[in-house]
């Protein structure tokens, strides 16, 4: 198969749907073999399921808790026996849990924290010397404009945190890497259509709800248009980028003011 991925090994967490989905989707189109996971066992089974039947190569582990440090060792040695090798991680899985902090038990706070800091760190680190014995390769985190600036609609102390955490993981990853021609770069989604958002932010009774007004190019952004930016930086094509953090957000972290 020939494609701007061919013949490279892509793990991809969080592949039961929504971005996860699409990149499963378009990483294989363009020759990965792609090896997925996720703790939504009908969801994920569903991808693999997707990706064959439009003539790709996927298999996957599911369920399973990414968070679980002998789990994702299991997960990322096994893809890396089973193809040779591993040259792509995208750290796409997480969860979060949305409120003030007057309202955040300690609880909610480590929840979201496991869920999108300690299950990067431990993928990441699994993978690491994998990566290193290919000669380099490609690490994908997803932040999000969270990373960046507060909300006065969006009460979200714990993902603030976490994907302020990512972009910085972003950073010392690439330093890192770069001696092993690791390249480590991060894509920060603002507001995309995806069951998850349907569910909470965009649904009607939310005060982000009419969010596409304040952005920019006037829309909500979808998956797809989130994975063709991490495309481009797991391939060849970003062979001298590392430590970038790609806003994806049809402008919304570029203008003030506007609700976010």
């Amino acid at each position: 198969m020939t494609g701007r991925l061919a013949g490279k090994v892509a793990l991809i967490t969080g592949t039961a749907g929504g971005q996860g989905r699409a990149a499963a989707l378009m990483f294989a189109r363009e020759g990965a073999v792609v090896v997925g996971t996720d703790v939504n066992a009908t969801g994920s089974a569903e991808t693999v399921d997707l990706v064959r039947a439009a003539g790709g190569r996927m298999d996957s582990t599911h369920p399973l808790d990414l968070a679980d440090e002998t789990h994702v060792r299991a997960w990322v040695e096994g893809a890396a026996t089973a193809h040779g090798g591993i040259d792509i991680v995208y750290n796409n899985a997480g969860a979060t849990r949305f409120a003030p902090i007057a309202d955040t038990s300690y609880a909610d706070w480590s929840f979201t924290l496991r869920n999108e800091l300690d299950l990067v760190f431990l993928v990441t680190r699994q993978a690491w010397p994998h990566l290193v014995a290919r000669g380099g390769g490609s690490v994908l985190l997803v932040g999000s404009t969270a990373g960046l600036t507060g909300s006065l609609t969006n009460t979200r102390i714990a993902h603030t945190a976490s994907k302020g955490g990512v972009v910085a993981m972003t950073k010392q990853l690439a330093a890192e890497g770069a001696a092993h021609g690791i390249r480590v770069n991060c894509v920060s989604p603002g507001m995309i259509r995806t069951p998850a958002t349907e569910g909470d932010l965009l649904a009607a009774d939310h005060p982000m709800r009419t969010i596409a007004r304040a952005i920019p190019m006037g829309r909500i952004g979808t998956p797809e248009e989130v994975v063709r930016c991490a495309l481009f930086l797991a391939s060849d094509e970003a062979s001298y980028v590392t430590g970038a953090n790609l806003m994806v957000d049809g402008g919304w972290s570029a203008v003030l003011p506007g609700a976010c």
